[in-house]
């Protein structure tokens, strides 16, 4: 430990940044709204595989009827994701959006399957809106101003309310929001309070709403609020003296009579826990013993039958309860999402589940034959599927004896005593968490012959409440112990050739690329940002008004002398002159979390060395198909030019 921070003392010592050089952008030839910067053209057999890889489809599960005989789903068969409906197991996806941006979160109108609710971000610039669709006419309705940011919606049971949140009040703080549905355009304000206020759930009755007060990531209260007069109740008391916790999910039971709540209070990891809302004094009853991983997700039926998954090692696991008995349920490997069931139906659960070798897909799990039924296949791009790599999880240790763990993909049919180079990927988050999910950036990279390796460190989601905190404000700084240990591991693989590894990551992801060739020079020769953290301070500081608290919990307050000084030490533009990795640096302009100025800063400090990709129209996360299938060719490139012999580099 002690040599580490000697090292990271000389690195701080000489990093002075370069003078800035003049910015001069030039389009991206066949590419209508992104800037580019020393990037060369992608050559064809390059943008044709790239291509393929890119029409590989996904299903995410929107909804389902209540009846249970159609399903609302999110796919892609144009540039964005938009809604289609499947009216029974593999048949046909009917698209019912036609958006240029893709369509969010969705749910059917309760009692009216031929309307929609929905939210899209219009702009681009991560200020969702609330929409509502009705089928007879194919017309779209936008209910909220198309100004303020709209993070989710709910509605009652039996169709009458709906419930969302929004900024609209001061532009700082998120309330919770009531219309009728009738009227949706007229709401008024459930809570007009300090902070962020989200709706969950309402009561069977529609009497009561569950809305989450968010403090941060990992760090919030759950409150039960009558719709009637306002009035709000505390189902979490005990998180004002027992220090942060995160509050995952809450339902009602099927009887109203009690509240179902996803949470690590009192635990390091997360529960499953049951409130009694008739009595006013009742706690938190743990519903499953204390287990040494994760309940993610957990779904209701009618008649009171509830299904849970949890986190282990990643993968997802599910679980049928029935009064006191409990049982597992079977699953394939892989990462479930959407867990519902529809309202009028207990005998079957709704899914989508995803495998490394498989995109997510929706199926229904059958309770009583325990059978799964597919309702959607989506396609790979005319790929062979059996040629998909699964990955090994594995563990060591950083220097302070934490330990740490990741995905390790190995390319397929690697000569025996060849050395492959890596890609080290470092998730966005930072509390989130690499999971064994289907990548198709990843396998396109392995095909190419490089190995992957995603890690999760210290602050990472998944591994209990200590580990997720462990880079909290001051601590941040331990994270790069945690750099240094994943290269030790590396350097001892018998198959990986340490010497021609690179470093990339997206949003946090990207401060990790971009740290990692800061303070380990000479252990990277590439690193890509893709909308990353390059300042730490100037980032919290330039953050929206209704994020800045949330992220001054996470990464520390920047206007904290002894936090600005740590912030300095260890942001990549501090310290730019000690970069001896080749960059390539992607921002979108209307990213609202990370400004795109993080990266021009980056890049002008580096005197316009390395390749740098300017998104015009895009914000967070590149939701158009061809920026992508841009962005994924131009990483290809870049990594084959650097860590390869460029097999790309002579086709036409």
């Amino acid at each position: 430990m002690a040599k580490l921070w000697k090292v990271l003392g000389l690195v701080l010592a000489q990093g002075a940044a370069r003078p800035p050089g003049p910015l001069v952008l030039e389009p991206v030839p066949g590419a209508r709204n992104v800037m580019a910067l020393n990037v060369p053209p992608l050559p064809r057999a390059l943008q044709e595989r790239v291509r393929q890889y890119a029409e590989v489809r996904a299903a995410t599960l929107r909804d389902v009827s209540e009846d249970g005989k159609r399903v609302l789903i999110g796919t892609r068969f144009g540039n964005s994701e938009q809604l289609h409906r499947v009216s029974q197991p593999l048949g046909m996806r009917e698209q019912l959006t036609f958006l240029e941006q893709s369509a969010a979160k969705a749910a059917f109108l309760p009692g009216d399957p031929f309307t929609l609710f929905f939210l899209q971000d219009a702009t681009g610039g991560d200020f969702y809106q609330l929409q509502r669709l009705d089928l007879r006419t194919g017309r779209t309705e936008l209910l909220t101003d198309g100004k303020s940011r709209h993070e989710t919606f709910v509605l009652s049971r039996e169709g009458r309310w709906i419930a969302y949140s929004g900024t609209a009040r001061n532009g700082k703080d998120t309330d919770v929001y009531l219309a009728e549905v009738a009227d949706a355009h007229v709401a008024r304000r459930l809570t007009e309070l300090q902070g962020t206020w989200l709706p969950l759930e309402f009561s069977p009755d529609g009497s009561q709403l569950l809305v989450k007060e968010v403090r941060g990531e990992d760090d919030a209260d759950l409150v039960l609020v009558d719709i009637a007069t306002g009035a709000r109740r505390l189902l979490t008391p005990e998180a004002r003296t027992h220090g942060k916790a995160a509050v995952r999910q809450a339902l009602f039971s099927a009887d109203g009579k009690a509240v179902y709540v996803l949470t690590d209070r009192g635990r390091d990891f997360t529960g499953l826990f049951r409130v009694d809302v008739t009595r006013a004094a009742a706690g938190l009853e743990a519903v499953v013993p204390d287990a040494s991983h994760d309940v993610e997700s957990a779904a209701v039926a009618r008649d009171g039958t509830l299904v849970f998954s949890t986190n282990e090692g990643g993968a997802s696991r599910a679980y049928l309860l029935r009064g006191k008995s409990l049982e597992p349920l079977p699953l394939p490997l892989g990462v479930l999402s959407g867990l519902r069931f529809a309202r009028d139906r207990s005998d079957a659960v709704f899914l989508a589940l995803e495998s490394p070798t498989s995109p997510s897909d929706v199926w229904e799990l059958s309770l009583k034959s325990k059978k799964l039924t597919r309702w959607t296949k989506s396609e790979v791009g005319g790929l062979d599927a059996g040629t998909f790599v699964t990955p090994e999880l594995v563990h060591y240790k950083a220097g302070d004896g934490l330990s740490l763990s990741a995905f390790f993909y190995r390319p397929r049919e690697v000569p025996k005593g060849t050395r492959v180079p890596v890609v080290v990927f470092w998730h966005d988050g930072p509390l989130s968490q690499e999971r064994p999910a289907f990548r198709p950036d990843f396998q396109l990279l392995l095909e190419q012959g490089l190995a992957v390796l995603a890690p999760n460190v210290r602050g990472s989601d998944g591994s209990g409440k200590a580990y997720a905190t462990a880079d909290d404000g001051v601590k941040r700084e331990q994270v790069l112990q945690d750099i240094a240990a994943t290269l030790e591991w590396m350097v001892h693989q018998p198959d990986l050739d340490a010497s021609r590894a690179a470093a990339w990551g997206t949003g946090y992801g990207g401060y990790l690329a971009l740290a990692s060739a800061v303070f380990y020079p000479s252990s990277f020769r590439a690193a890509v940002d893709v909308e990353g953290i390059a300042q730490l301070s100037t980032f919290v500081e330039s953050a929206p008004p209704y994020r800045r608290e949330a992220l001054r919990s996470e990464y520390g307050d920047e206007r904290l002398p002894e936090v600005r000084a740590m912030h300095e030490r260890i942001s990549p533009l501090d310290n730019t002159g000690r970069i001896q990795a080749a960059l390539l640096v992607v921002a979108g302009k209307k990213d609202t979390r990370v400004p795109h100025a993080q990266a021009e800063q980056l890049v002008r400090s580096r005197g316009t060395e390395g390749w740098y990709l300017l998104a015009l129209d895009e914000g967070r996360g590149f939701w158009k198909k061809e920026d992508r299938d841009l962005v994924t060719g131009t990483l290809l490139l870049f990594l084959e030019e650097k860590l390869l012999a460029s097999p790309h580099a002579a086709g036409h």
